[in-house]
């Protein structure tokens, strides 16, 4: 199954801000500056707001809208209430960004009635209990699951066809840009083609489709839009064996320092996490997914157990530079730093170990301050 809150941060707005119910609700710059548009409600949109436009543009489709600045500590509590409530439902949850996530619910939905059931039952739960909606898709795969949320938004339930023929025949009208891995370039490309629809791409071989988008994607997209996907959920691991954190942009990031900045960020929540529990980590990861919801992950293991700050983040910045070299282009979605592989002990060595003992009081230290920030109210904007 795949949840997906609707028009999240403006739901929130609406949500603490009553008076904001029924008028036309855009998250994001001011149309004054020149900035984006986070996100809009469906009022809004009716108007051809939409995410990611410029914000004078959508002031000049929707002069009379409330143009709100984002509130991201806000949603990032609304968040964790939602996925509090998913958890109740099942243990493979798979956080794809603050609002939505995809469940493996073939394990509880008996418990239910079934899945049809479980997911009302869900749907119900967070409208009562956050007092936001959200939209849902039942299917036999990721990809489809995804695609169903989006037929009955918002605030509906979609179950998606399950017989190859059904799916075949579902998918054939809709256009290329529900699939996986098909972006607007590569919507493009296939546009000076005549491939406008799924239908068009499976009346294709895909040897036909390769030559046009290459062999890889050519044989994904070939197999995508008869609805089969070969992924697997990837839920959060035990809490025990990771420590991650993760940041999903309010829009796609093609800036690369301001991808590394965060990273840094994350670094130093990781960080402080992982000496709280007075464990030390042998190996790194970073995580990079793309506006196509494309994942990548890499990892390396640490020259020695660690937990200090610098350590951690020569590892990230190594990691960082092989997956986006300074003058490469990306765009990303999300970005994930985490550590795992742990040891209570650290490894004692002839050298380093007072190097390392440093780093750690230094990097406790920098918690501390942290912390007493916290409790004053100085955020990391205020620097």
């Amino acid at each position: 199954m795949h949840v997906d809150m609707d028009a999240f941060f403006a739901s929130v707005e609406e949500r603490e801000h009553p008076e904001l119910k029924g008028r036309p609700v855009i998250v994001g710059s001011s149309p004054r500056e020149r900035g984006v548009v986070s996100t809009c409600n469906y009022e809004a949109r009716k108007f051809g707001v939409r995410s990611a436009m410029p914000s004078r543009s959508a002031f000049s489709k929707c002069p009379h809208g409330v143009f709100i600045r984002p509130h991201m500590k806000l949603y990032a509590q609304a968040s964790r209430e939602v996925f509090a409530i998913l958890d109740r439902y099942t243990p493979y949850v798979e956080k794809v960004s603050v609002d939505e996530a995809f469940l493996d619910i073939s394990g509880s939905a008996h418990l239910f009635g079934g899945a049809a059931a479980l997911a009302e039952d869900l749907r119900a739960t967070v409208k009562r209990e956050c007092r936001l909606t959200c939209s849902a898709g039942i299917a036999p795969n990721r990809l489809l699951a995804k695609i169903g949320s989006e037929q009955r938004k918002p605030d509906g339930l979609f179950i998606m066809p399950f017989e190859p023929d059904d799916i075949r025949e579902f998918l054939a009208p809709k256009p290329v840009g529900v699939l996986w891995g098909v972006g607007k370039t590569t919507r493009t490309q296939l546009a000076k083609f005549g491939i406008a629809t799924c239908g068009d791409i499976q009346r294709m071989s895909p040897e036909a489709l390769s030559a046009i988008l290459g062999e890889a994607a050519g044989q994904s997209v070939h197999a995508h839009a008869f609805g089969f996907d070969g992924t697997k959920l990837e839920h959060e691991p035990e809490p025990e064996l990771t420590v991650s954190r993760e940041w999903t942009f309010p829009e796609d990031c093609s800036d690369r320092e301001t991808a590394r900045g965060k990273l840094i960020e994350l670094v130093a929540e990781v960080g402080a996490r992982t000496r709280r529990e007075k464990r030390w980590a042998k190996l790194a990861r970073i995580k990079l997914r793309d506006s196509d919801f494309n994942t990548t992950t890499r990892q390396m293991p640490f020259a020695a157990p660690a937990r200090d700050d610098i350590a951690f983040r020569q590892a990230m910045l190594s990691l960082f530079d092989c997956e986006w070299p300074v003058g490469a282009a990306r765009i990303l979605r999300l970005v994930g730093f985490g550590v795992g592989n742990f040891t209570a002990e650290p490894e004692e060595c002839l050298f380093g170990d007072e190097d390392r003992r440093k780093r750690e009081r230094l990097s406790e230290a920098l918690d501390s301050i942290r912390r007493r920030g916290s409790r004053l109210g100085v955020s990391k904007d205020d620097g």
